[in-house]
């Protein structure tokens, strides 16, 4: 049914259903179509309708005054009816009378205007809109654009006596976009679009393809090339030529039998070549190789080649580097019709100067504010912690998502409105039980009662947007700001990583427990270790260079646990290092038969750790310790632990063989799960001097005195 739909057409039907969504209803009328050609907004339909003084807000009251609300429980696809299906049909019929070889906005509307007696007529004549006027006014349309043709703006605009019928309904032109201000700025990247325009100055092989990794700006680059041509900042050689971008997918679609597909490239190839200054933007071409090719037939590089080569086409191609090596790498022929234009990710500094560019467009869209350490941070973040994409498309994802956030924090109901709302629901609900219980009167009330509501939460509602305008125009406020700390917000959603809490200058990687690695790893380990970089079975490399590696092993602790005894203290200087000297000797001869020669020769320095005394563990109980205190003050609990305490700590997570992991489990058991105990009782509360003390039997007393209490009140609380 709608294979000669232009986008733009398919777009209405999509909003004609969603309308019926909205509005409950099981069906999709005509009165749903009128409300998708006013909601699409651009095509020559949602032109004359305006004209005629249809809104949508407007529309959509009309026609829920005319039907109604449907009950709900609306199926996942929602059929047409009959009245709905003669409006397409009538469509259909237009576009064949005027000579069209597609169906577009205008068709349905004229279609739409032909049913007189639907529901969709009745909305329109309610607006003082005459049917005979409006279908005047789109031939009318239709005919000025027909004898002023230029490419349309995009697939669907609606255009018919189209000179390049064929490349308006499955091309967008990106020049024309780009003199209506339609494109965002392109920033930073002058040196590729100048390159471009060498290329395509050219006599010959003049076609550039953009190589670069996902997200790095391809796309851009052909919008900047359009903006340039638009305000005419390009040589000559490249005036007055219009870049139009093809979309392949639509141009495949709906090609069922052989011949199809290459009737429609050919039809396209020919306007083309009549035009003489087009120049074709092919986003993603490696889609060339194998599209269109049904069995028997070729595919659309092998009819684009000849042409190609001629210099009757300039196209103007952009793909990834893994792509272009998959698919154009291996067509020779193809290969070398194309001068390829390598396109970096730019650095952080640059990426800043791209969000500043966007800035404006994104405040606009969320209705806010961007503060520059937010675009700053953006930046840096994205490229720091998300590693798996690039700039500027990762950074330009966390200032948008970011903006989304922050709007939606902004946009909910003022608090009385909340409450006001909450039994709007609870009326409404009433009034259709009402209804379907035929109390007709008991449902009027109630309906009066919901339209009170209704007008009451609008008015709190523009009242605060009233307060909201009356603050930015005194300078008080300027609407929302994104932060470095939205920022940071929507990264650790993504990353899961609490960025706030990550150290910037963090360079070092840790291998734990070396020795459990596969023999594979070990081997990789190896490549790193001599040459500084790794690379993979694809080619691409990473380096290494700056990055210091650290490993760990239990290989060896037997020996050492014991030989520990005559690492301590109890021995001179002379003799430890003699012990030591042996027991490192044992070590090394038990890493022998862990791992290969090649790979411990790369080992800069081995260090052995003898096993720590009781005196080091207080040391580092000390430090534990303080960490703990510190957490308590941060909740405003001023915590002391006695000498006692300290000492009952070490007896207690003291041992030989396990290192200071007994200790942290130790401070836990004593000091943390007594104090959580406290705590959930509310015998310890914020503002409260706590003391921890431990008696000769090992008995731990949380000794406690609140802010309130008198200064010479003794500490209560034993545990």
């Amino acid at each position: 049914m709608f294979e000669s739909f232009t986008e733009k057409a398919i777009r209405v039907i999509m909003l004609a259903q969603e309308e019926s969504r909205r509005l409950g209803h099981h069906t999709v009328g005509s009165e749903q179509i009128l409300l998708g050609l006013v909601g699409e907004g651009t095509g020559i339909a949602a032109k004359v309708l305006r004209s005629a003084g249809l809104n949508l807000k407007d529309a959509r009251a009309e026609v829920e005054k005319v039907l109604g609300r449907g009950p709900g429980r609306i199926p996942i696809e929602i059929p047409f009816t009959a009245s709905a299906k003669k409006v397409i049909e009538s469509s259909t019929e237009e576009s064949r009378q005027l000579g069209h070889n597609y169906i577009g906005t205008e068709h349905l509307l004229l279609g739409l205007i032909r049913e007189d007696d639907g529901a969709a007529a009745i909305v329109l004549k309610n607006f003082q809109a005459d049917l005979g006027d409006i279908r005047n006014e789109v031939i009318k349309m239709i005919t000025d654009m027909s004898e002023d043709q230029t490419v349309g703006a995009s697939v669907g605009g609606g255009s018919s006596g189209a000179k390049m019928p064929t490349l308006e309904e499955y091309g967008t032109n990106l020049t024309k976009l780009a003199q209506e201000g339609m494109l965002d700025p392109v920033v930073g990247r002058n040196k590729q679009i100048e390159r471009v325009l060498q290329i395509l100055g050219r006599r010959t092989k003049n076609n550039p393809c953009l190589i670069g990794e996902p997200g790095v700006g391809k796309t851009a680059i052909a919008e900047g090339l359009a903006q340039r041509i638009a305000t005419g900042d390009v040589p000559e050689t490249v005036e007055g030529k219009t870049v139009i971008t093809l979309d392949m997918g639509l141009l495949v679609a709906g090609t069922k039998y052989r011949g199809e597909f290459e009737e429609r490239l050919k039809k396209l190839m020919e306007e083309i070549k009549q035009n003489g200054d087009i120049i074709l933007f092919l986003d993603e071409v490696h889609t060339l190789v194998g599209a269109g090719a049904a069995e028997g037939a070729i595919d659309a590089a092998n009819i684009l080649k000849p042409a190609l080569a001629r210099g009757e086409l300039q196209c103007l191609g952009a793909t990834t580097i893994d792509e272009y090596r998959k698919h154009i790498e291996k067509d020779p022929a193809l290969e070398r019709r194309f001068q390829p234009v390598k396109v970096p990710e730019p650095t952080v500094d640059e990426t800043i100067g791209i969000l500043k560019g966007l800035r404006e467009r994104y405040e606009i869209h969320h209705k806010l504010r961007y503060s520059d350490e937010a675009l700053i941070a953006a930046a840096q973040l994205s490229y720091q912690y998300i590693s798996d994409r690039f700039l500027p498309d990762k950074a330009i994802d966390l200032v948008d998502e970011a903006g989304s956030l922050v709007r939606l924090r902004h946009a909910k109901l003022p608090d009385e409105a909340k409450d006001l709302d909450k039994k709007l629901k609870e009326i409404t609900r009433q009034k259709n039980d009402a209804i379907r219980s035929q109390e007709f009167e008991t449902a009027g009330e109630l309906r009066r009662e919901e339209l009170e509501l209704k007008t009451q939460i609008m008015s709190l509602v523009d009242k605060s947007k009233e307060v909201s305008k009356a603050e930015m125009e005194s300078g008080a406020s300027a609407g929302p700001m994104v932060t470095k700390a939205d920022i940071q917000r929507i990264v650790a959603s993504w990353t899961s990583v609490p960025v706030e809490k990550v150290s910037v200058d963090e360079s070092s990687r840790l291998l734990k427990m070396e020795e459990t690695l596969h023999g594979r790893v070990i081997s990789q380990d190896e490549a790193i270790m001599e040459d500084g970089r790794l690379t993979d079975s694809r080619g691409r490399t990473v380096d290494f260079k700056n990055t210091l590696i650290i490993m760990t092993s239990n290989v060896g602790s037997s020996v050492i646990e014991k030989g520990g005894k005559q690492l301590g203290f109890d021995h001179d200087d002379g003799e430890a290092r003699s012990s030591y000297g042996r027991i490192k000797s044992l070590v090394d001869e038990e890493m022998k038969q862990y791992f290969r020669p090649e790979f411990l020769n790369r080992l800069d320095e081995m260090i052995v750790f003898r096993q720590l005394t009781k005196m080091e563990v207080k040391e580092i109980a000390v430090i534990m310790l303080a960490e703990v205190t510190g957490r308590m003050k941060a909740k405003g609990i001023e915590l002391m632990v006695t000498e006692n305490f300290k000492d009952l700590v070490v007896e207690e997570g003291y041992d030989p063989s396990y290192g200071a992991r007994p200790l942290r489990r130790a401070i836990m058991r004593l000091l943390e799960d007594k104090l959580a105990d406290k705590m959930l009782a509310e015998d310890v509360k914020e503002g409260d001097y706590v003391i921890i003390d431990a008696d000769p039997m090992g008995n731990v007393a949380v000794l406690s005195r609140h802010s309130d209490s008198p200064e010479d009140q003794p500490l209560a609380f034993p545990a």
